[in-house]
């Protein structure tokens, strides 16, 4: 009976495994795929510079009237000249923005390092090797994932993105439900595995910028939940978050879906915006942290039984501030290049504002860090306040003014240091490194903040409505509700999907070390190595 079941097992398994690869390798198969651009030798054209003048064009080049001699020859010979000077400019166009999103996406994806240096320093001595290896595979993890399904779902339903090419031939697809008389996207479903069908320049750049986004929100929970995260519940979650949850929530918001056509459908400003991320990529992974500390618990000796809260302070400080000025830096690539477009000045506005709001904070943490303790600067403070800034104005960040702009990161600086305490002291959840605080709460701040401040200088045409995005102070207060419905979307759906999957998957693989190897330290046990030979 016993060899009878585990043949079965095994068969099953194997069966399981053959038709994974079945399905990678078809999706790999060519097919007629003419009307995609691969090489990018087809993308941009003269309609990239002025759509109407291509289509004029386009006419004329064709014309075949011939009531004056040699007039239509001469015409179809113009309009092809004037087509090739322009569809030159075009393609110039494009590969000015395909470049300038792609250099911003090599700036993010150098934020992992950051993040590992940061999460590292604030942790202890004993889990170096541990924390390091969890910011490292969440990379390759996460992109594989992805590319599987993540990308689909989330821009499946909008891969066309004129600002690189307009794929022309790439067919999207989105998943809609009807209620109240308007149709509801609720996901992509085009573009698994970037297949032959989606072999396109421009769906490859969206890929990569979109890729190390995810890479971000992915990383979060590793702050909150170190130093007792064992590493096979943690491959299991970073497939998850990558492939499912952070992808929902991105389509709803960046795809085309729900909340983005709360503008079109509702009459709700330009429906939920976002301009980079603050609650796309912060939201989504700070409540995905918040859950997983709670699901996991907190770290042996941070809290006694009769209440009292214990310090158990970092290994490196100095490690910690390296950190914090590679993500300070990787964010111009976050914010700026979410123009996706390097011939959108715009992206100087966003640059300055980004940087003033992060200083902003850094200095609003400062003197509560000098008022809370006697003088003293606390490196933790300055370093989560000037990140808390960052945050916050990923979303705002081309919609506001710089006096705008600096009030969002003074708030930012205050708002993280308070949620941190009241997080750590008053609901007695261990988040080592703040990751809540600085990424849940001023990942909701900041969305917020653009219903307020959005000054009505751009967003025309953002989510199909016509007109500047404008906030509450401004004059539009429907720009706040459709905010404030964003913001409370994203809590309600990430919060509970992912306590309930780290409480599954606690019961399958478990999530937390055992208390022996917690207090011996996660580097051997975990991973065979310690971090630091002494």
């Amino acid at each position: 009976m016993f060899l009878t079941n585990l043949k079965n097992k095994l068969a099953r398994r194997m069966g399981n495994a053959l038709m994974l690869c079945f399905i990678i390798v078809t999706s790999m198969i060519s097919v007629s795929a003419s009307a995609q651009d691969a090489t990018g030798a087809k993308t941009g054209t003269i309609s990239d510079v002025d759509a109407k003048i291509g289509a004029v064009l386009d006419t004329l080049s064709t014309a075949t009237d011939t009531t004056v001699a040699g007039v239509s020859s001469s015409v179809n010979k113009l309009a092809a000249t004037v087509a090739t000077i322009g569809n030159t400019e075009g393609h110039s166009k494009i590969a000015i923005n395909i470049m300038w999103t792609l250099v911003c996406a090599f700036l993010v994806m150098f934020m992992q390092a950051g993040f590992a240096a940061v999460e590292s320093g604030f942790t202890r001595k004993k889990n170096v090797a541990h924390t390091m290896v969890m910011n490292f595979l969440i990379y390759a993890i996460g992109l594989i994932g992805f590319w599987i399904s993540g990308f689909a779902i989330m821009f499946g339903g909008a891969l066309n993105n004129g600002l690189l090419g307009g794929m022309a031939g790439v067919v999207p697809h989105e998943i809609t439900i009807s209620l109240f008389g308007h149709d509801f996207g609720i996901a992509g479903s085009a573009g698994y595995f970037l297949s032959s069908k989606y072999y396109d320049v421009g769906i490859f750049t969206l890929f990569l910028f979109q890729m190390v986004f995810m890479d971000t929100t992915a990383t979060i929970p590793t702050g909150s939940m170190a130093e007792r995260w064992t590493l096979k519940s943690f491959i299991i979650y970073g497939f998850f978050i990558s492939m499912f949850v952070y992808p929902v929530y991105g389509n709803w918001v960046w795809g085309g879906g729900w909340l983005a056509m709360l503008g079109a459908n509702f009459g709700l400003g330009h429906g939920h915006v976002d301009f980079a991320g603050s609650s796309v990529v912060h939201l989504v992974g700070g409540v995905a942290a918040l859950a997983g500390a709670i699901v996991i618990g907190p770290r042996i000796g941070k809290y006694e039984k009769d209440g009292t809260v214990n310090t158990i302070p970092g290994h490196n400080i100095p490690m910690a501030i390296i950190g914090t000025f590679i993500l300070a830096f990787g964010w111009f690539g976050f914010n700026a290049g979410s123009t996706l477009s390097g011939n959108d000045f715009r992206l100087a506005v966003v640059a300055v504002n980004t940087l003033l709001a992060g200083g902003a904070a850094a200095l609003s943490a400062t003197a509560y860090s000098m008022l809370k303790n006697g003088g003293k600067i606390d490196p933790g403070y300055v370093v989560n306040g000037l990140l808390a800034g960052l945050v916050a104005i990923t979303a705002p960040c081309a919609f506001v003014t710089s006096l705008s702009a600096v009030i969002i990161g003074l708030i930012a600086g205050i708002l993280v240091i308070v949620a941190y305490n009241f997080v750590d002291q008053k609901l007695k959840i261990d988040d080592p490194v703040g990751a809540f605080a600085v990424h849940g709460v001023n990942g909701a701040w900041g969305v917020l903040a653009l219903g307020l401040f959005a000054d009505g200088t751009y967003g025309d045409g953002w989510n199909t409505i016509a007109g500047n995005v404008t906030g509450l102070f401004y004059g539009d207060s429907k720009q706040f509700i459709a905010q404030i419905i964003g913001t409370l979307s994203c809590i309600i759906f990430v919060f509970p999907v992912m306590y309930y999957f780290f409480k599954l998957l606690n019961k399958i693989v478990p999530l937390r070390s055992t208390p022996e190897e917690e207090l011996a330290g996660l580097d051997i046990p975990e991973t065979g190595v310690h971090g630091y030979v002494d």
